[in-house]
């Protein structure tokens, strides 16, 4: 069966930095675009970036856009979020998903706190 678990959530100080990992298995992970979207308490889901299927593209929010780099291996069928120089608007619980597909994760939870 299709699953997308991601990894590397946690608690981290303002200014720090997070790499978050998306392990996809169940479907042909390398065909597809894959996105990260990231969800505050009391708030809406929001996309943070894209990839496309050879690596080549990017695409990222605005807020996020020269912090956060995204990544993939597909011989390894993995997408990575790396978080730089976190702020505590940062906050919420981070999902990998092929929007294509519409598959989704679990989510992995990130807290950017003093």
């Amino acid at each position: 069966q299709v699953q997308l678990v991601e990894s590397g959530g946690g608690l981290v100080q303002p200014g720090g930095s997070l790499r978050l990992s998306c392990a996809a298995s169940g479907f042909t992970f390398s065909v597809y675009s894959m996105n990260w979207y990231r969800q505050g308490s009391g708030k809406e889901r929001e996309f943070v970036a894209s990839i496309t299927s050879n690596g080549l593209s990017t695409h990222y929010a605005d807020s996020v856009k020269g912090r956060f780099t995204i990544s993939r291996d597909n011989a390894k069928s993995t997408v990575n979020l790396q978080l730089n120089s976190l702020k505590s608007e940062d906050t919420g619980v981070y999902y990998c998903c092929a929007p294509v597909k519409n598959y989704w994760g679990q989510g992995t939870q990130v807290t950017v706190s003093s």
